[in-house]
């Protein structure tokens, strides 16, 4: 098979490839690109047909286009890489010593802050602030956890903020307390911005930094593009949104980025409309051709381990005693009123909806939009956790594009010690219903919420096949009816998440951008059971090479 525009000169030729055209049947080793755009597909025999001034050996790895995230953090991603570091730690103990170690190397700085603490390292996923007193007992510590839905802060560091038996919780969060009411050092959603006063400011540097770090690492897994899931002042961290369009200005933003614009609690104290008004007019301000910020990012509730993620019955303990049923940052009526108006400003929203009620509720506002404006938009609801089986249907009949963190749909120390004893049998059968969603004609995209979890694609692809985690052999699969094929994935990961963003790309054939992916295997040879093993080689965007493992 061979597809070729006119012409013999290229300017990067890959052969000896597997290509993953994503069209059942179709086969090809090589791939021709000029300027920017693919010119030829088909066999070795384009190594006879085009003179190239650069070619790649793909060595028999799968070629697929590039894979976008259609939900990161790569801002903040690229900042923690250069603070308090402890998404590797093995358990309470490796944390600890992390954070004595970064302290130590760091007498210079007046506060210690990073995160990525596990909390299955915790009793009840809570840590205490006396751990962090003993390893540095003199300077502040803030830290937030790996899912960034709390902190953990030492004694210095909540009475620097004044938080102590007195302070109420936010309408937004919850103080985890002792006995008489003082914090113990776990600060739930909303109350981690209890300590925003005091924290030291994350300077436009920094965040330029941050953004060059993220996007290096992203490239390094095979992304191309990727939608940053908040722009706007969060977690103690500024608005990145001046700073991304400044990259973007200057050429340094490679990446097909994309952003959603944060839709703060409450408003800002404004009415919805004026609200509005205010997205609108930053979408003026920062976005370009090429930089897209026609989107809006509304995170309708918490998480499930701490109970904040919305559902419509009760929370269990292990004595099946009710405990509430989380947290919904925004009410109905609130949403009722502000995704209507989103979509008729032409802003695609992009729902945070953890738990069934937060699913439904999420749902519902979408409804109320008129269909001419549903038509023009491209609104999508992320982590999908818990989801209610009558719920299913109304994501094709909606167009409600399912925008799946895939790496979590499997059995591991969080979700079994922390969010199955809470949920129960029947809900914690509704959890991650890929295949249902699939089956019910929803749109799939999939992204990583990278710092939260790793963003290779291949390990978020390997859990979606398996719902085991890699190299997990004696654990369950969880849910494996809900299990998808390798295929489906690598379409939801390349076109669906491409689509969903509205970038170019997504697909290899003559004419389109030369966005692609080049792993070091075709997984579709081996057993499913070690898809997780494949990794990315080389990453192009535009016919550039942005990423060599070599």
């Amino acid at each position: 098979m061979t597809h070729a525009t006119t012409g013999n000169a290229a300017d990067l030729l890959i052969h000896s490839a597997t290509v993953w055209t994503g069209e059942e049947g179709a086969s090809a080793s090589a791939i021709a690109i000029r300027d920017g755009r693919i010119v030829a597909v088909g066999g070795e025999e384009l190594r006879e047909q085009f003179a190239a001034v650069r070619e790649i050996d793909a060595a028999g790895g799968l070629v697929t286009p590039g894979f976008v995230d259609a939900h990161v953090h790569a801002g903040i991603g690229g900042i923690e890489l250069t603070r308090c570091e402890l998404s590797e730690a093995a358990d309470a103990d490796e944390t600890l010593a992390l954070v004595a170690e970064y302290a130590a190397a760091h007498p210079e700085v007046e506060w210690i802050v990073g995160g990525g603490w596990h909390m299955p390292h915790y009793p009840g996923g809570t840590p205490r602030r006396e751990l962090l007193d003993r390893v540095v007992p003199d300077r502040p510590v803030f830290l937030i956890n790996a899912d960034h839905h709390g902190a953990w802060a030492n004694t210095r560091a909540l009475e620097l903020a004044g938080i102590d038996a007195s302070t109420p919780d936010p309408v937004d969060g919850r103080i985890e307390r002792d006995a008489d009411g003082s914090p113990s050092g776990t600060l739930h959603e909303g109350a981690a911005e209890l300590l925003d006063h005091v924290l030291p400011r994350t300077t436009s540097d920094e965040v330029r930094a941050g953004i060059l770090a993220g996007q290096r690492r992203l490239f390094e897994y095979g992304i191309v593009g990727w939608q940053e899931a908040i722009l706007g002042a969060y977690a103690g961290y500024p608005d990145f949104t001046p700073e991304y369009r400044a990259l973007f200005d200057s050429g340094e933003l490679v990446g097909r980025a994309t952003g959603a614009l944060w839709v703060a609690r409450g408003f800002d104290g404004k009415s919805i409309p004026e609200f509005v008004d205010d997205l609108i007019e930053r979408r003026a301000r920062f976005g370009a051709e090429g930089f897209d910020l026609s989107t809006a990012k509304i995170m309708v509730d918490g998480v499930a381990e701490n109970e904040t993620a919305a559902m419509e019955d009760p929370y269990l303990d292990e004595c099946s005693c009710a405990r509430g049923t989380g947290l919904a940052y925004f009410s109905p009526e609130e949403l009722n009123e502000l995704v209507p108006l989103l979509n008729a400003n032409g802003f695609n929203v992009h729902l945070h909806a953890i738990g069934d009620r937060a699913a439904r509720i999420a749902l519902d506002a979408v409804a109320l939009v008129p269909a001419r404006d549903r038509a023009r938009v491209r609104n999508h609801i992320a982590h999908l956790q818990i989801v209610d089986p009558v719920d299913i249907p109304r994501f094709a009949e909606l167009g409600v594009t399912a925008n799946l963190q895939t790496l979590w749909a499997a059995i591991d120390p969080q979700m079994a010690e922390l969010t199955l004893p809470l949920l129960g049998e029947k809900r914690a059968k509704w959890q991650y219903p890929f295949g249902s969603l699939l089956r019910a004609g929803a749109a799939l995209a999939c992204g990583s919420d990278w710092p939260v979890s790793t963003p290779d694609p291949w390990q978020a692809i390997h859990v979606a096949v398996n719902r085991r985690e890699p190299e997990e052999t004696e654990l369950p699969a969880l849910n494996s009816e809900e299990a998808v094929g390798l295929s489906v994935m690598l379409r939801a990961y390349t076109l669906g998440s491409h689509d969903l963003l509205g970038l170019p790309g997504g697909r290899i054939a003559v004419g389109e951008v030369a966005d692609l992916a080049i792993a070091d295997r075709d997984p579709f040879q081996g057993p499913s059971a070690e898809i997780y093993r494949t990794m990315n080689r080389v990453t192009i965007v535009a016919g550039r090479v942005v990423y060599n493992a070599e």
